[in-house]
């Protein structure tokens, strides 16, 4: 169910008497009975995607917990259960990250080497890609890499588990939780706060005002000059990409907020995910503090800092942000407009790191007036090279890119 429709709100009010009624030892069964319900209302079939991706995760989260190093063991003991626990680790992500390819991305790779060959070289499944698979798949590989680096035990109760995959506040649009401090929230006692729940039930309201207010209302607007840039005009064009850049934000946050909003009345904190993010003065502060942290932060441990993050040469810090970011592309659309809007922002990332250290001399030993002035007018630049970067991000195809682009005035 969709949190801005009628049928999830009378949903959400019934269970939370529910919930708050039956005791503790309860509660995680009705939760998750309760996201398994919201889940099967948009597909049935997607439920057996959701019940794979929670199977190889508990499986192999757990043998890499069994295969852990046995403190005194010998260095051949020691050397074989790393191996396993890898071995075991590899098995996990190659698995859950293969049914993401195989679902979101196996189409759109054959329609591209079908398209270069000129001939229809390879199937098309036609799958319907499944809802929240991006999110889920993401927290059971983070869960996984957890667990091999010791930073977590494997959870052995597998309805528990079950629940972390599928939590229905997170699990169609994030944000992207980790398993320790979720695990941990969920085995303390939750009693009724009236603090709590009101404050939560406030962040729901003003999730919903920004989803149905604005982000729907400029929805309409933003779509028409998109269908056909051709016909629209110029000035149509610009108010349309300005809108888009407040109907994304209101969109993405307002249902982050109703999903963090949610959960605080049930008791369950999730991390914050946006923080007033056009008022970034620079474009890695808007990626790394201010948007989309959950999905910022997965990127930062678990691919970022693999690649070597920026403890290596410097050409190889920007390879590795380039790689993140077409990855980060990926992620949101398989559609090459997605792969070039993540180049792009790779490319304003290296830009901005090799501006960085020329700007703080010059701004040292200026007044506080002329800084704060040169703040502004960074904010000013910062959110246009975003507006500029959306375009991609909404265009349908690379030609209607390239029509919008040469057609704003």
């Amino acid at each position: 169910m969709l949190f801005n429709s009628f049928s999830f709100l009378g949903f959400f009010a019934l269970f939370v008497i529910v919930y708050y009624a039956s005791p503790h030892r309860y509660r995680w069964g009705l939760l998750l009975l309760a996201s398994f319900y919201n889940y099967a209302a948009f597909r049935l079939e997607y439920v057996w995607l959701l019940l794979g991706v929670t199977a190889v995760g508990y499986v192999t989260g757990r043998a890499i917990g069994d295969a852990s190093v046995t403190p005194g063991a010998s260095a051949g003991a020691s050397a074989t259960d790393g191996g396993r626990r890898a071995l075991w680790l590899t098995a996990g992500i190659v698995l859950v990250l293969g049914t993401l390819f195989v679902n979101k991305y196996y189409d759109f790779f054959v329609t591209s080497v079908n398209d270069a060959a000129g001939r229809a070289a390879l199937p098309r499944l036609d799958l319907v890609v499944a809802a929240g698979l991006s999110f889920y798949a993401f927290s059971c590989v983070s869960y996984l890499v957890d667990v091999y680096k010791g930073k977590l035990a494997p959870e052995r109760h597998i309805g528990r588990f079950a629940l972390y995959i599928a939590y229905f506040p997170k699990l169609l649009a994030g944000p992207i939780e980790r398993a320790q401090p979720f695990f941990t929230q969920l085995a303390m006692p939750v009693r009724f706060n009236a603090a709590q729940v009101t404050s939560g039930l406030q962040l729901m309201l003003w999730g919903l005002f920004k989803k149905v207010v604005i982000a729907d209302r400029l929805a309409p607007v933003v779509d028409a000059a998109y269908r056909s840039p051709s016909f629209a005009s110029p000035s149509d064009l610009l108010v349309a990409t300005y809108f888009f850049a407040f109907q994304l934000y209101c969109d993405f946050s307002g249902y982050s907020d109703i999903a963090i909003g949610a959960s605080r009345v049930l008791g369950i904190d999730l991390i914050e995910n946006f923080r007033r993010p056009y008022l970034s003065s620079n474009v890695r502060e808007f990626w790394a503090k201010r948007w989309h942290l959950s999905l910022s932060g997965w990127f930062r441990d678990y691919l970022y800092f693999p690649l070597g993050g920026s403890r290596v040469a410097a050409w190889r810090a920007n390879l590795n942000l380039l790689i993140v970011f077409l990855v980060s592309g990926l992620w949101h659309g398989a559609n090459w407009t997605y792969v070039l809007w993540g180049l792009l922002l790779g490319a304003y990332l290296i830009g901005a790191r090799w501006l960085q250290g020329r700007a703080r001399p010059f701004l040292k030993h200026r007044l506080a007036l002329v800084r704060r002035l040169t703040v502004a007018v960074r904010v000013f630049i910062t959110f246009h090279l975003i507006w500029l970067a959306w375009v991609l991000f909404r265009a349908p195809d690379l030609q209607a890119a390239w029509t919008f682009y040469g057609r704003l005035p």
